[in-house]
């Protein structure tokens, strides 16, 4: 500064707190109310309504329980929309820890079966005594959250190694969650972690060596998979061969799904004869993994279309979201739970229409279930709270390589 510029203007009495407010005003709104992440919450309050509405078609209680489970989950993912970007990263690896140790409770063969009780061979879920709590989970966020915090640190990932190094700690919760087993969710880690190191800056052509060694080695798993899911993969490739062979045993489930949603044809047949239908039928799961055909039956194609915009809607929400935050790990963050939701839902659907197989995987928002639902809707939380956040006004770009 100069001399000039130190002296006083005669004349000129200063205000008190003028520098102050003329500082405020030169900062930006902290809050971005103009963000593609209501997109996504837009989409996830459509598809609830739309979950507990299509539960009531054959059982009003459970329809009920999930409007509570709606309230809870709306409140879980207020208090994350209000995390600040510093405590998720503070929780993120706490929070892994626990899930884990409680994948592990799970599994110990010495838990009482009223705390851990197994449904169709598997141990997934926790007795609360109001409810069950699923702890793979919440595991899915925690390992989002560490996998962000991960990757925003270095360009590790931007060499062979370091991916080797991220794909052995996605290990952890992965191995776990497919002993139970619980191949569906197991599998979610896979198309989440892919996404994410590619928007943190991972080279193509590493990603793409890794997927080739996938693809070989897929198919050299199906030895060592459980009796049950190398049937169910018969019966699928049966099905699409046009044998069905397996439609009253192990392939069941599958081609009563595709009929209760094929007999909705158009506009749907209305939610009496939908739950006669159901019935009738025998349907497995219709509130649950099956849920998607019940929505076919009583709204038919058009609303089982409709069902389809709105997760589309969700996921371009999140990634809009993502490709409009500057902050590396909030960007991450978003890009990992669309992923998971995108990738849950394209295989619940295939499970409906007969091209995956039968894995256990729910719809997300729309299937009856206090951990599901509640866990999505804290995803959501994430991508609002991520988008509401303004960028500060000099902060770098993120994931800039030379």
């Amino acid at each position: 500064m100069s001399a000039v510029e130190s002296l006083p203007l005669r004349g000129v009495r200063p205000v008190p707190g003028a520098s102050v407010r003329h500082a405020r005003s030169l900062r930006p709104s902290r809050v971005n109310w103009l963000t593609p992440a209501w997109l996504a919450v837009i989409a996830a309050l459509a598809l609830s309504w739309v979950g507990i509405e299509a539960i009531a078609t054959s059982d009003p209680s459970r329809s009920i329980r999930q409007a509570v489970f709606l309230v809870v989950a709306l409140m879980a993912s207020a208090a994350l929309v209000a995390a600040p970007e510093r405590l998720l990263r503070r929780i993120a690896w706490p929070a892994l820890i626990a899930s884990i140790a409680l994948l592990v409770f799970v599994l110990l063969p010495g838990v009482p079966e009223w705390l851990v009780r197994p449904r169709n061979g598997s141990r997934r879920w926790i007795n609360l005594g109001f409810s069950d709590f699923q702890p793979s989970e919440i595991a899915k966020i925690a390992w989002v959250l560490v996998m962000a915090d991960w990757l925003r640190r270095d360009d590790d990932h931007r060499r062979l190694p370091g991916l080797i190094v991220i794909f052995a700690i996605t290990l952890a919760p992965l191995g776990l969650i497919l002993v139970e087993p619980d191949l569906g969710t197991s599998l979610l880690f896979v198309p989440a972690l892919l996404a994410m190191v590619l928007a943190a800056g991972a080279r193509k052509r590493h990603l793409v060596s890794l997927l080739l060694l996938g693809a070989i080695a897929a198919p050299l798993s199906y030895p060592f998979l459980r009796p049950h899911q190398r049937e169910r993969i018969d019966a699928l490739v049966a099905q699409l061969q046009g044998d069905d062979r397996f439609s009253r045993d192990i392939g069941f489930q599958a081609d009563r799904a595709m009929t209760i949603a094929g007999a909705g044809e158009l506009w749907g047949v209305g939610r009496d004869r939908a739950r006669a239908l159901v019935v009738n039928n025998g349907l497995p799961e219709e509130h649950n993994d099956m849920v998607f055909s019940m929505v076919a039956c009583r709204w038919g194609l058009v609303g089982g279309l409709g069902v389809c915009a709105a997760l589309l809607l969700l996921t371009a929400g999140g990634l809009a979201t993502a490709a409009a935050s500057r902050d590396p790990f909030l960007r991450l963050v978003v890009v990992g739970v669309t992923s998971m939701l995108a990738a849950q839902a394209i295989v619940n659907l295939g499970m409906n229409v007969g091209l995956l197989p039968v894995t256990g995987m729910t719809l997300p928002f729309v299937s009856y279930g206090g951990s599901s639902l509640v866990v999505s809707w804290m995803m959501v939380g994430l991508i609002l709270g991520a988008g509401l956040r303004r960028p500060r006004l000099f902060e770098r770009p993120s994931f800039e390589f030379a």
